[in-house]
């Protein structure tokens, strides 16, 4: 990400990291500060009871440890399906085949950050990787008692809404279709560059 140009347009590049550009942008209303994020992944995985997986793991940002759906940073150039299918496999190790649900803004005053959402149902038995401490499927009201606990994330109760509104829990039969041949699942992610 911060291998490209220093100034683009109307945008000044004020820090670039690893993964994170903060820009600030001249627009009609004043300068505005944008963090300039790749993209993301988040996959809701439910047991044959309907049980949430969540994956348990310390969050700088929180300062603690929280419990979340797995999720994970997109690569340079990856599409939003093969990311889902790599964190289900690092994160929980298991190898399954989401269905695409839709994409949230999850900061957007601020963020280009895009979370594109995934569902599926499993049989198998979840492992913590490396980077988790704990995996675990929950009940609907268990993770909601966790957010109001503040042991929750905001991408977890967001899939979780977007699902529940939209239709009901993935069926078997969901476990192997794929998501859409065209769609923004399917395509590599770039900043968005908006004005606004």
């Amino acid at each position: 990400m911060c291998g490209q140009a220093a100034e683009t347009g109307s945008d000044k590049v004020a820090f670039c990291g690893r993964l994170l550009r903060l820009v600030l942008r001249q627009t009609s209303r004043g300068v505005r500060e944008i963090v300039e994020h790749p993209g993301a992944v988040a996959i809701l995985v439910f047991d044959p009871s309907g049980r949430v997986l969540l994956v348990r793991q310390f969050r700088e940002g929180a300062g603690r440890m929280l419990w979340e759906i797995p999720a994970g940073t997109l690569e340079p150039g990856e599409k939003p399906y093969a990311c889902a299918l790599r964190e289900l496999r690092e994160e929980t190790g298991l190898s399954l085949r989401p269905r695409f649900l839709g994409v949230i803004y999850p900061t957007p005053g601020y963020s280009t950050e895009r979370i594109f959402l995934f569902a599926a149902k499993t049989e198998e038995v979840p492992f913590a990787s490396n980077e988790i401490e704990e995996v675990r499927f929950f009940t609907k009201e268990e993770v909601l008692e966790l957010a109001r606990r503040g042991k929750g994330d905001g991408k977890t109760l967001a899939a979780l809404a977007f699902l529940f509104a939209s239709e009901s829990l993935p069926t078997q039969g969901d476990v192997g279709r794929h998501p859409p041949k065209k769609g923004p699942q399917d395509k590599p992610v770039t900043p968005d560059k908006g004005k606004g």
